[in-house]
């Protein structure tokens, strides 16, 4: 963890004081982004959670009062696999790979989707794809990390997340509090955003950034074309 690499160098500086090189000083307390506004901030975590390539993002949400729970892998040419599971909306799983994008889900899954159509008993068990050049912005970093709406913030008291140190910004607009939790050691990632509103809370968390993630188009033998299915 980067507290424990912050420690190590402490003790390091503090070891070679002791033959008179240098002064013994614990930066660990330092704040990184010092003098920054929040928007400033925010926009440095843009910068390198996008430029970081990949990365994984696991949290919760509601659906209909239900939590809804996904977990996703980003690779850096944007194909993208993940998974969302809730008691409403059943299993449903997404791959985006080569600009496709191909959906398959359990029952409960299915009978949302298509409702209560035909199609969906024809697509169990097997990979829908969607129309070429039909966009699909699941994986797209753009989306995730949108610099339009992150302004207007404002820092509040420095926390931990998971052990690592970060500054915490949050927006309050219309009933809805969204708060972003940036990484102070190492580059400034996001690693967690956070949002409460009328439809109930919600929280993302990153992780992995810059790990290789590896994603593949469903077999051929698996896979339906959306097209196929609504016309017959």
């Amino acid at each position: 963890m980067a507290a424990k690499r912050n420690l190590l160098a402490a003790a390091a500086a503090c070891a070679v004081a002791v033959v008179g090189i240098t002064g013994c000083n614990d930066d660990g307390d330092k704040d990184p982004f010092k003098g920054m506004s929040a928007d400033k901030i925010a926009q440095k975590a843009i910068t390198a959670s996008k430029g970081a390539g990949s990365f994984k993002v696991s949290g919760t949400g509601n659906e209909n009062g239900k939590a809804v729970k996904v977990d996703f892998a980003v690779a850096k040419s944007e194909d993208c696999q993940g998974k969302t599971r809730s008691a409403t909306g059943g299993t449903g799983e997404i791959i985006v790979s080569g600009g496709t994008s191909y959906i398959k889900g359990d029952d409960k899954f299915w009978e949302n989707a298509t409702r209560g159509s035909s199609m969906g008993d024809k697509v169990k068990g097997r990979w829908m794809k969607l129309p070429e050049g039909q966009e699909n912005r699941t994986c797209d970093k753009d989306v995730m990390f949108e610099s339009t709406k992150l302004k207007g913030l404002k820092r509040e008291k420095d926390t931990e997340v998971d052990g690592e140190k970060v500054a915490v910004l949050s927006r309050a607009k219309n009933g809805k509090v969204v708060t972003y939790y940036v990484a102070m050691d190492g580059k400034p990632y996001f690693l967690r955003i956070d949002k409460k509103d009328s439809d109930g809370p919600a929280k993302m968390t990153f992780s992995d950034y810059g790990s290789p993630v590896a994603v593949k188009a469903p077999p051929a033998g698996q896979v339906v074309e959306q097209k196929d299915l609504m016309g017959s």
